[in-house]
């Protein structure tokens, strides 16, 4: 007997989205990658969206659901695309680590359009079809960065606490018609972006890896753990749930500790 390689023995929250559509970004890799299996696991019909289009293509084949391949920073041509659902997950992200003066301003405009304006407009053409049907669900995977902020991640932090008021606005406009908005956040999570940083500063600082994470990255945290990919995906698919149906414009935190000091 072959298994399919959706099945996973571990799922944990237990929704039926069957009938449900739901839109990932940055579906290709890391969080958005299990997040777009997990919620077709539970029966919705992904529609997943990355730059990389081998991945993307890759992940739309294991779920049964459709590829769209998209620079989101090109957001004239994200207007362009005729994309709907009744879940919408905003998780692409990217990442540059410089002090301010060093910053490049073109860089810090790209990470703010990827992050922030993206959103805004995949939010702005989806809320009217959910509007219509009375039922909708936008979920924005922040970060503690969008709650706390660190040195040398203008950009970053600054995308993460827009999306933060994005999310709760829209929960304000949304509860009316039966839409909720929340974030998702983070802190540092197994994921290709994390790994690139940490093998940056290793190299950077000339010490381990390990290091990197012992004194670095998890210095802060209680838990002196990396997050997995699919903790954030059972957390998006829990705020889908009819328990998580009194929840909109809150940040649901999964940092190990991080932000409690």
């Amino acid at each position: 007997m072959t298994t399919s390689p959706l099945a996973q023995p571990h799922d944990t929250v237990q929704v039926d989205l069957t009938g449900r559509t739901a839109l990932v970004t940055g579906a290709g890799s890391g969080i958005g990658r299990a997040t777009a299996l997990r919620l077709a696991r539970s029966g919705a019909h992904v529609i997943a969206v990355d730059l990389k289009e081998e991945a993307v293509r890759e992940v739309a084949e294991i779920t049964g659901g459709d590829a769209v391949v998209a620079d989101l920073s090109d957001l004239d041509a994200l207007d362009a695309l005729n994309l709907s659902a009744d879940i919408l997950v905003n998780c692409a992200g990217i990442q540059h680590v410089r002090p301010i003066e060093d910053f490049d301003p073109e860089k810090f405009s790209q990470i703010l359009r990827i992050m922030l304006e993206a959103p805004f407009r995949l939010i702005r053409r989806s809320l009217p079809s959910m509007y219509e049907k009375g039922w909708g669900r936008i979920i924005n995977v922040s970060s503690v960065h969008g709650l706390r902020a660190s040195e040398f991640k203008s950009a970053y932090v600054s995308a993460k606490h827009g999306l933060e008021g994005l999310s709760k606005v829209v929960a304000l406009e949304g509860a009316a018609h039966g839409v909720t908005s929340n974030c998702v956040n983070p802190g540092y999570v197994r994921t290709p972006l994390v790994d690139k940083q940490v093998a940056d500063q290793a190299a950077a600082h000339g010490i381990s890896e390990n290091e990197v994470l012992e004194k670095v990255f998890l210095d802060k945290a209680a838990l002196k753990r990396l997050v997995e990919s699919e903790e954030i995906a059972e957390m998006v698919l829990f705020l889908c749930s009819p328990p998580a149906a009194s929840m909109t414009g809150t940040s649901l935190v999964v940092d190990g500790g991080w932000s409690a000091h």
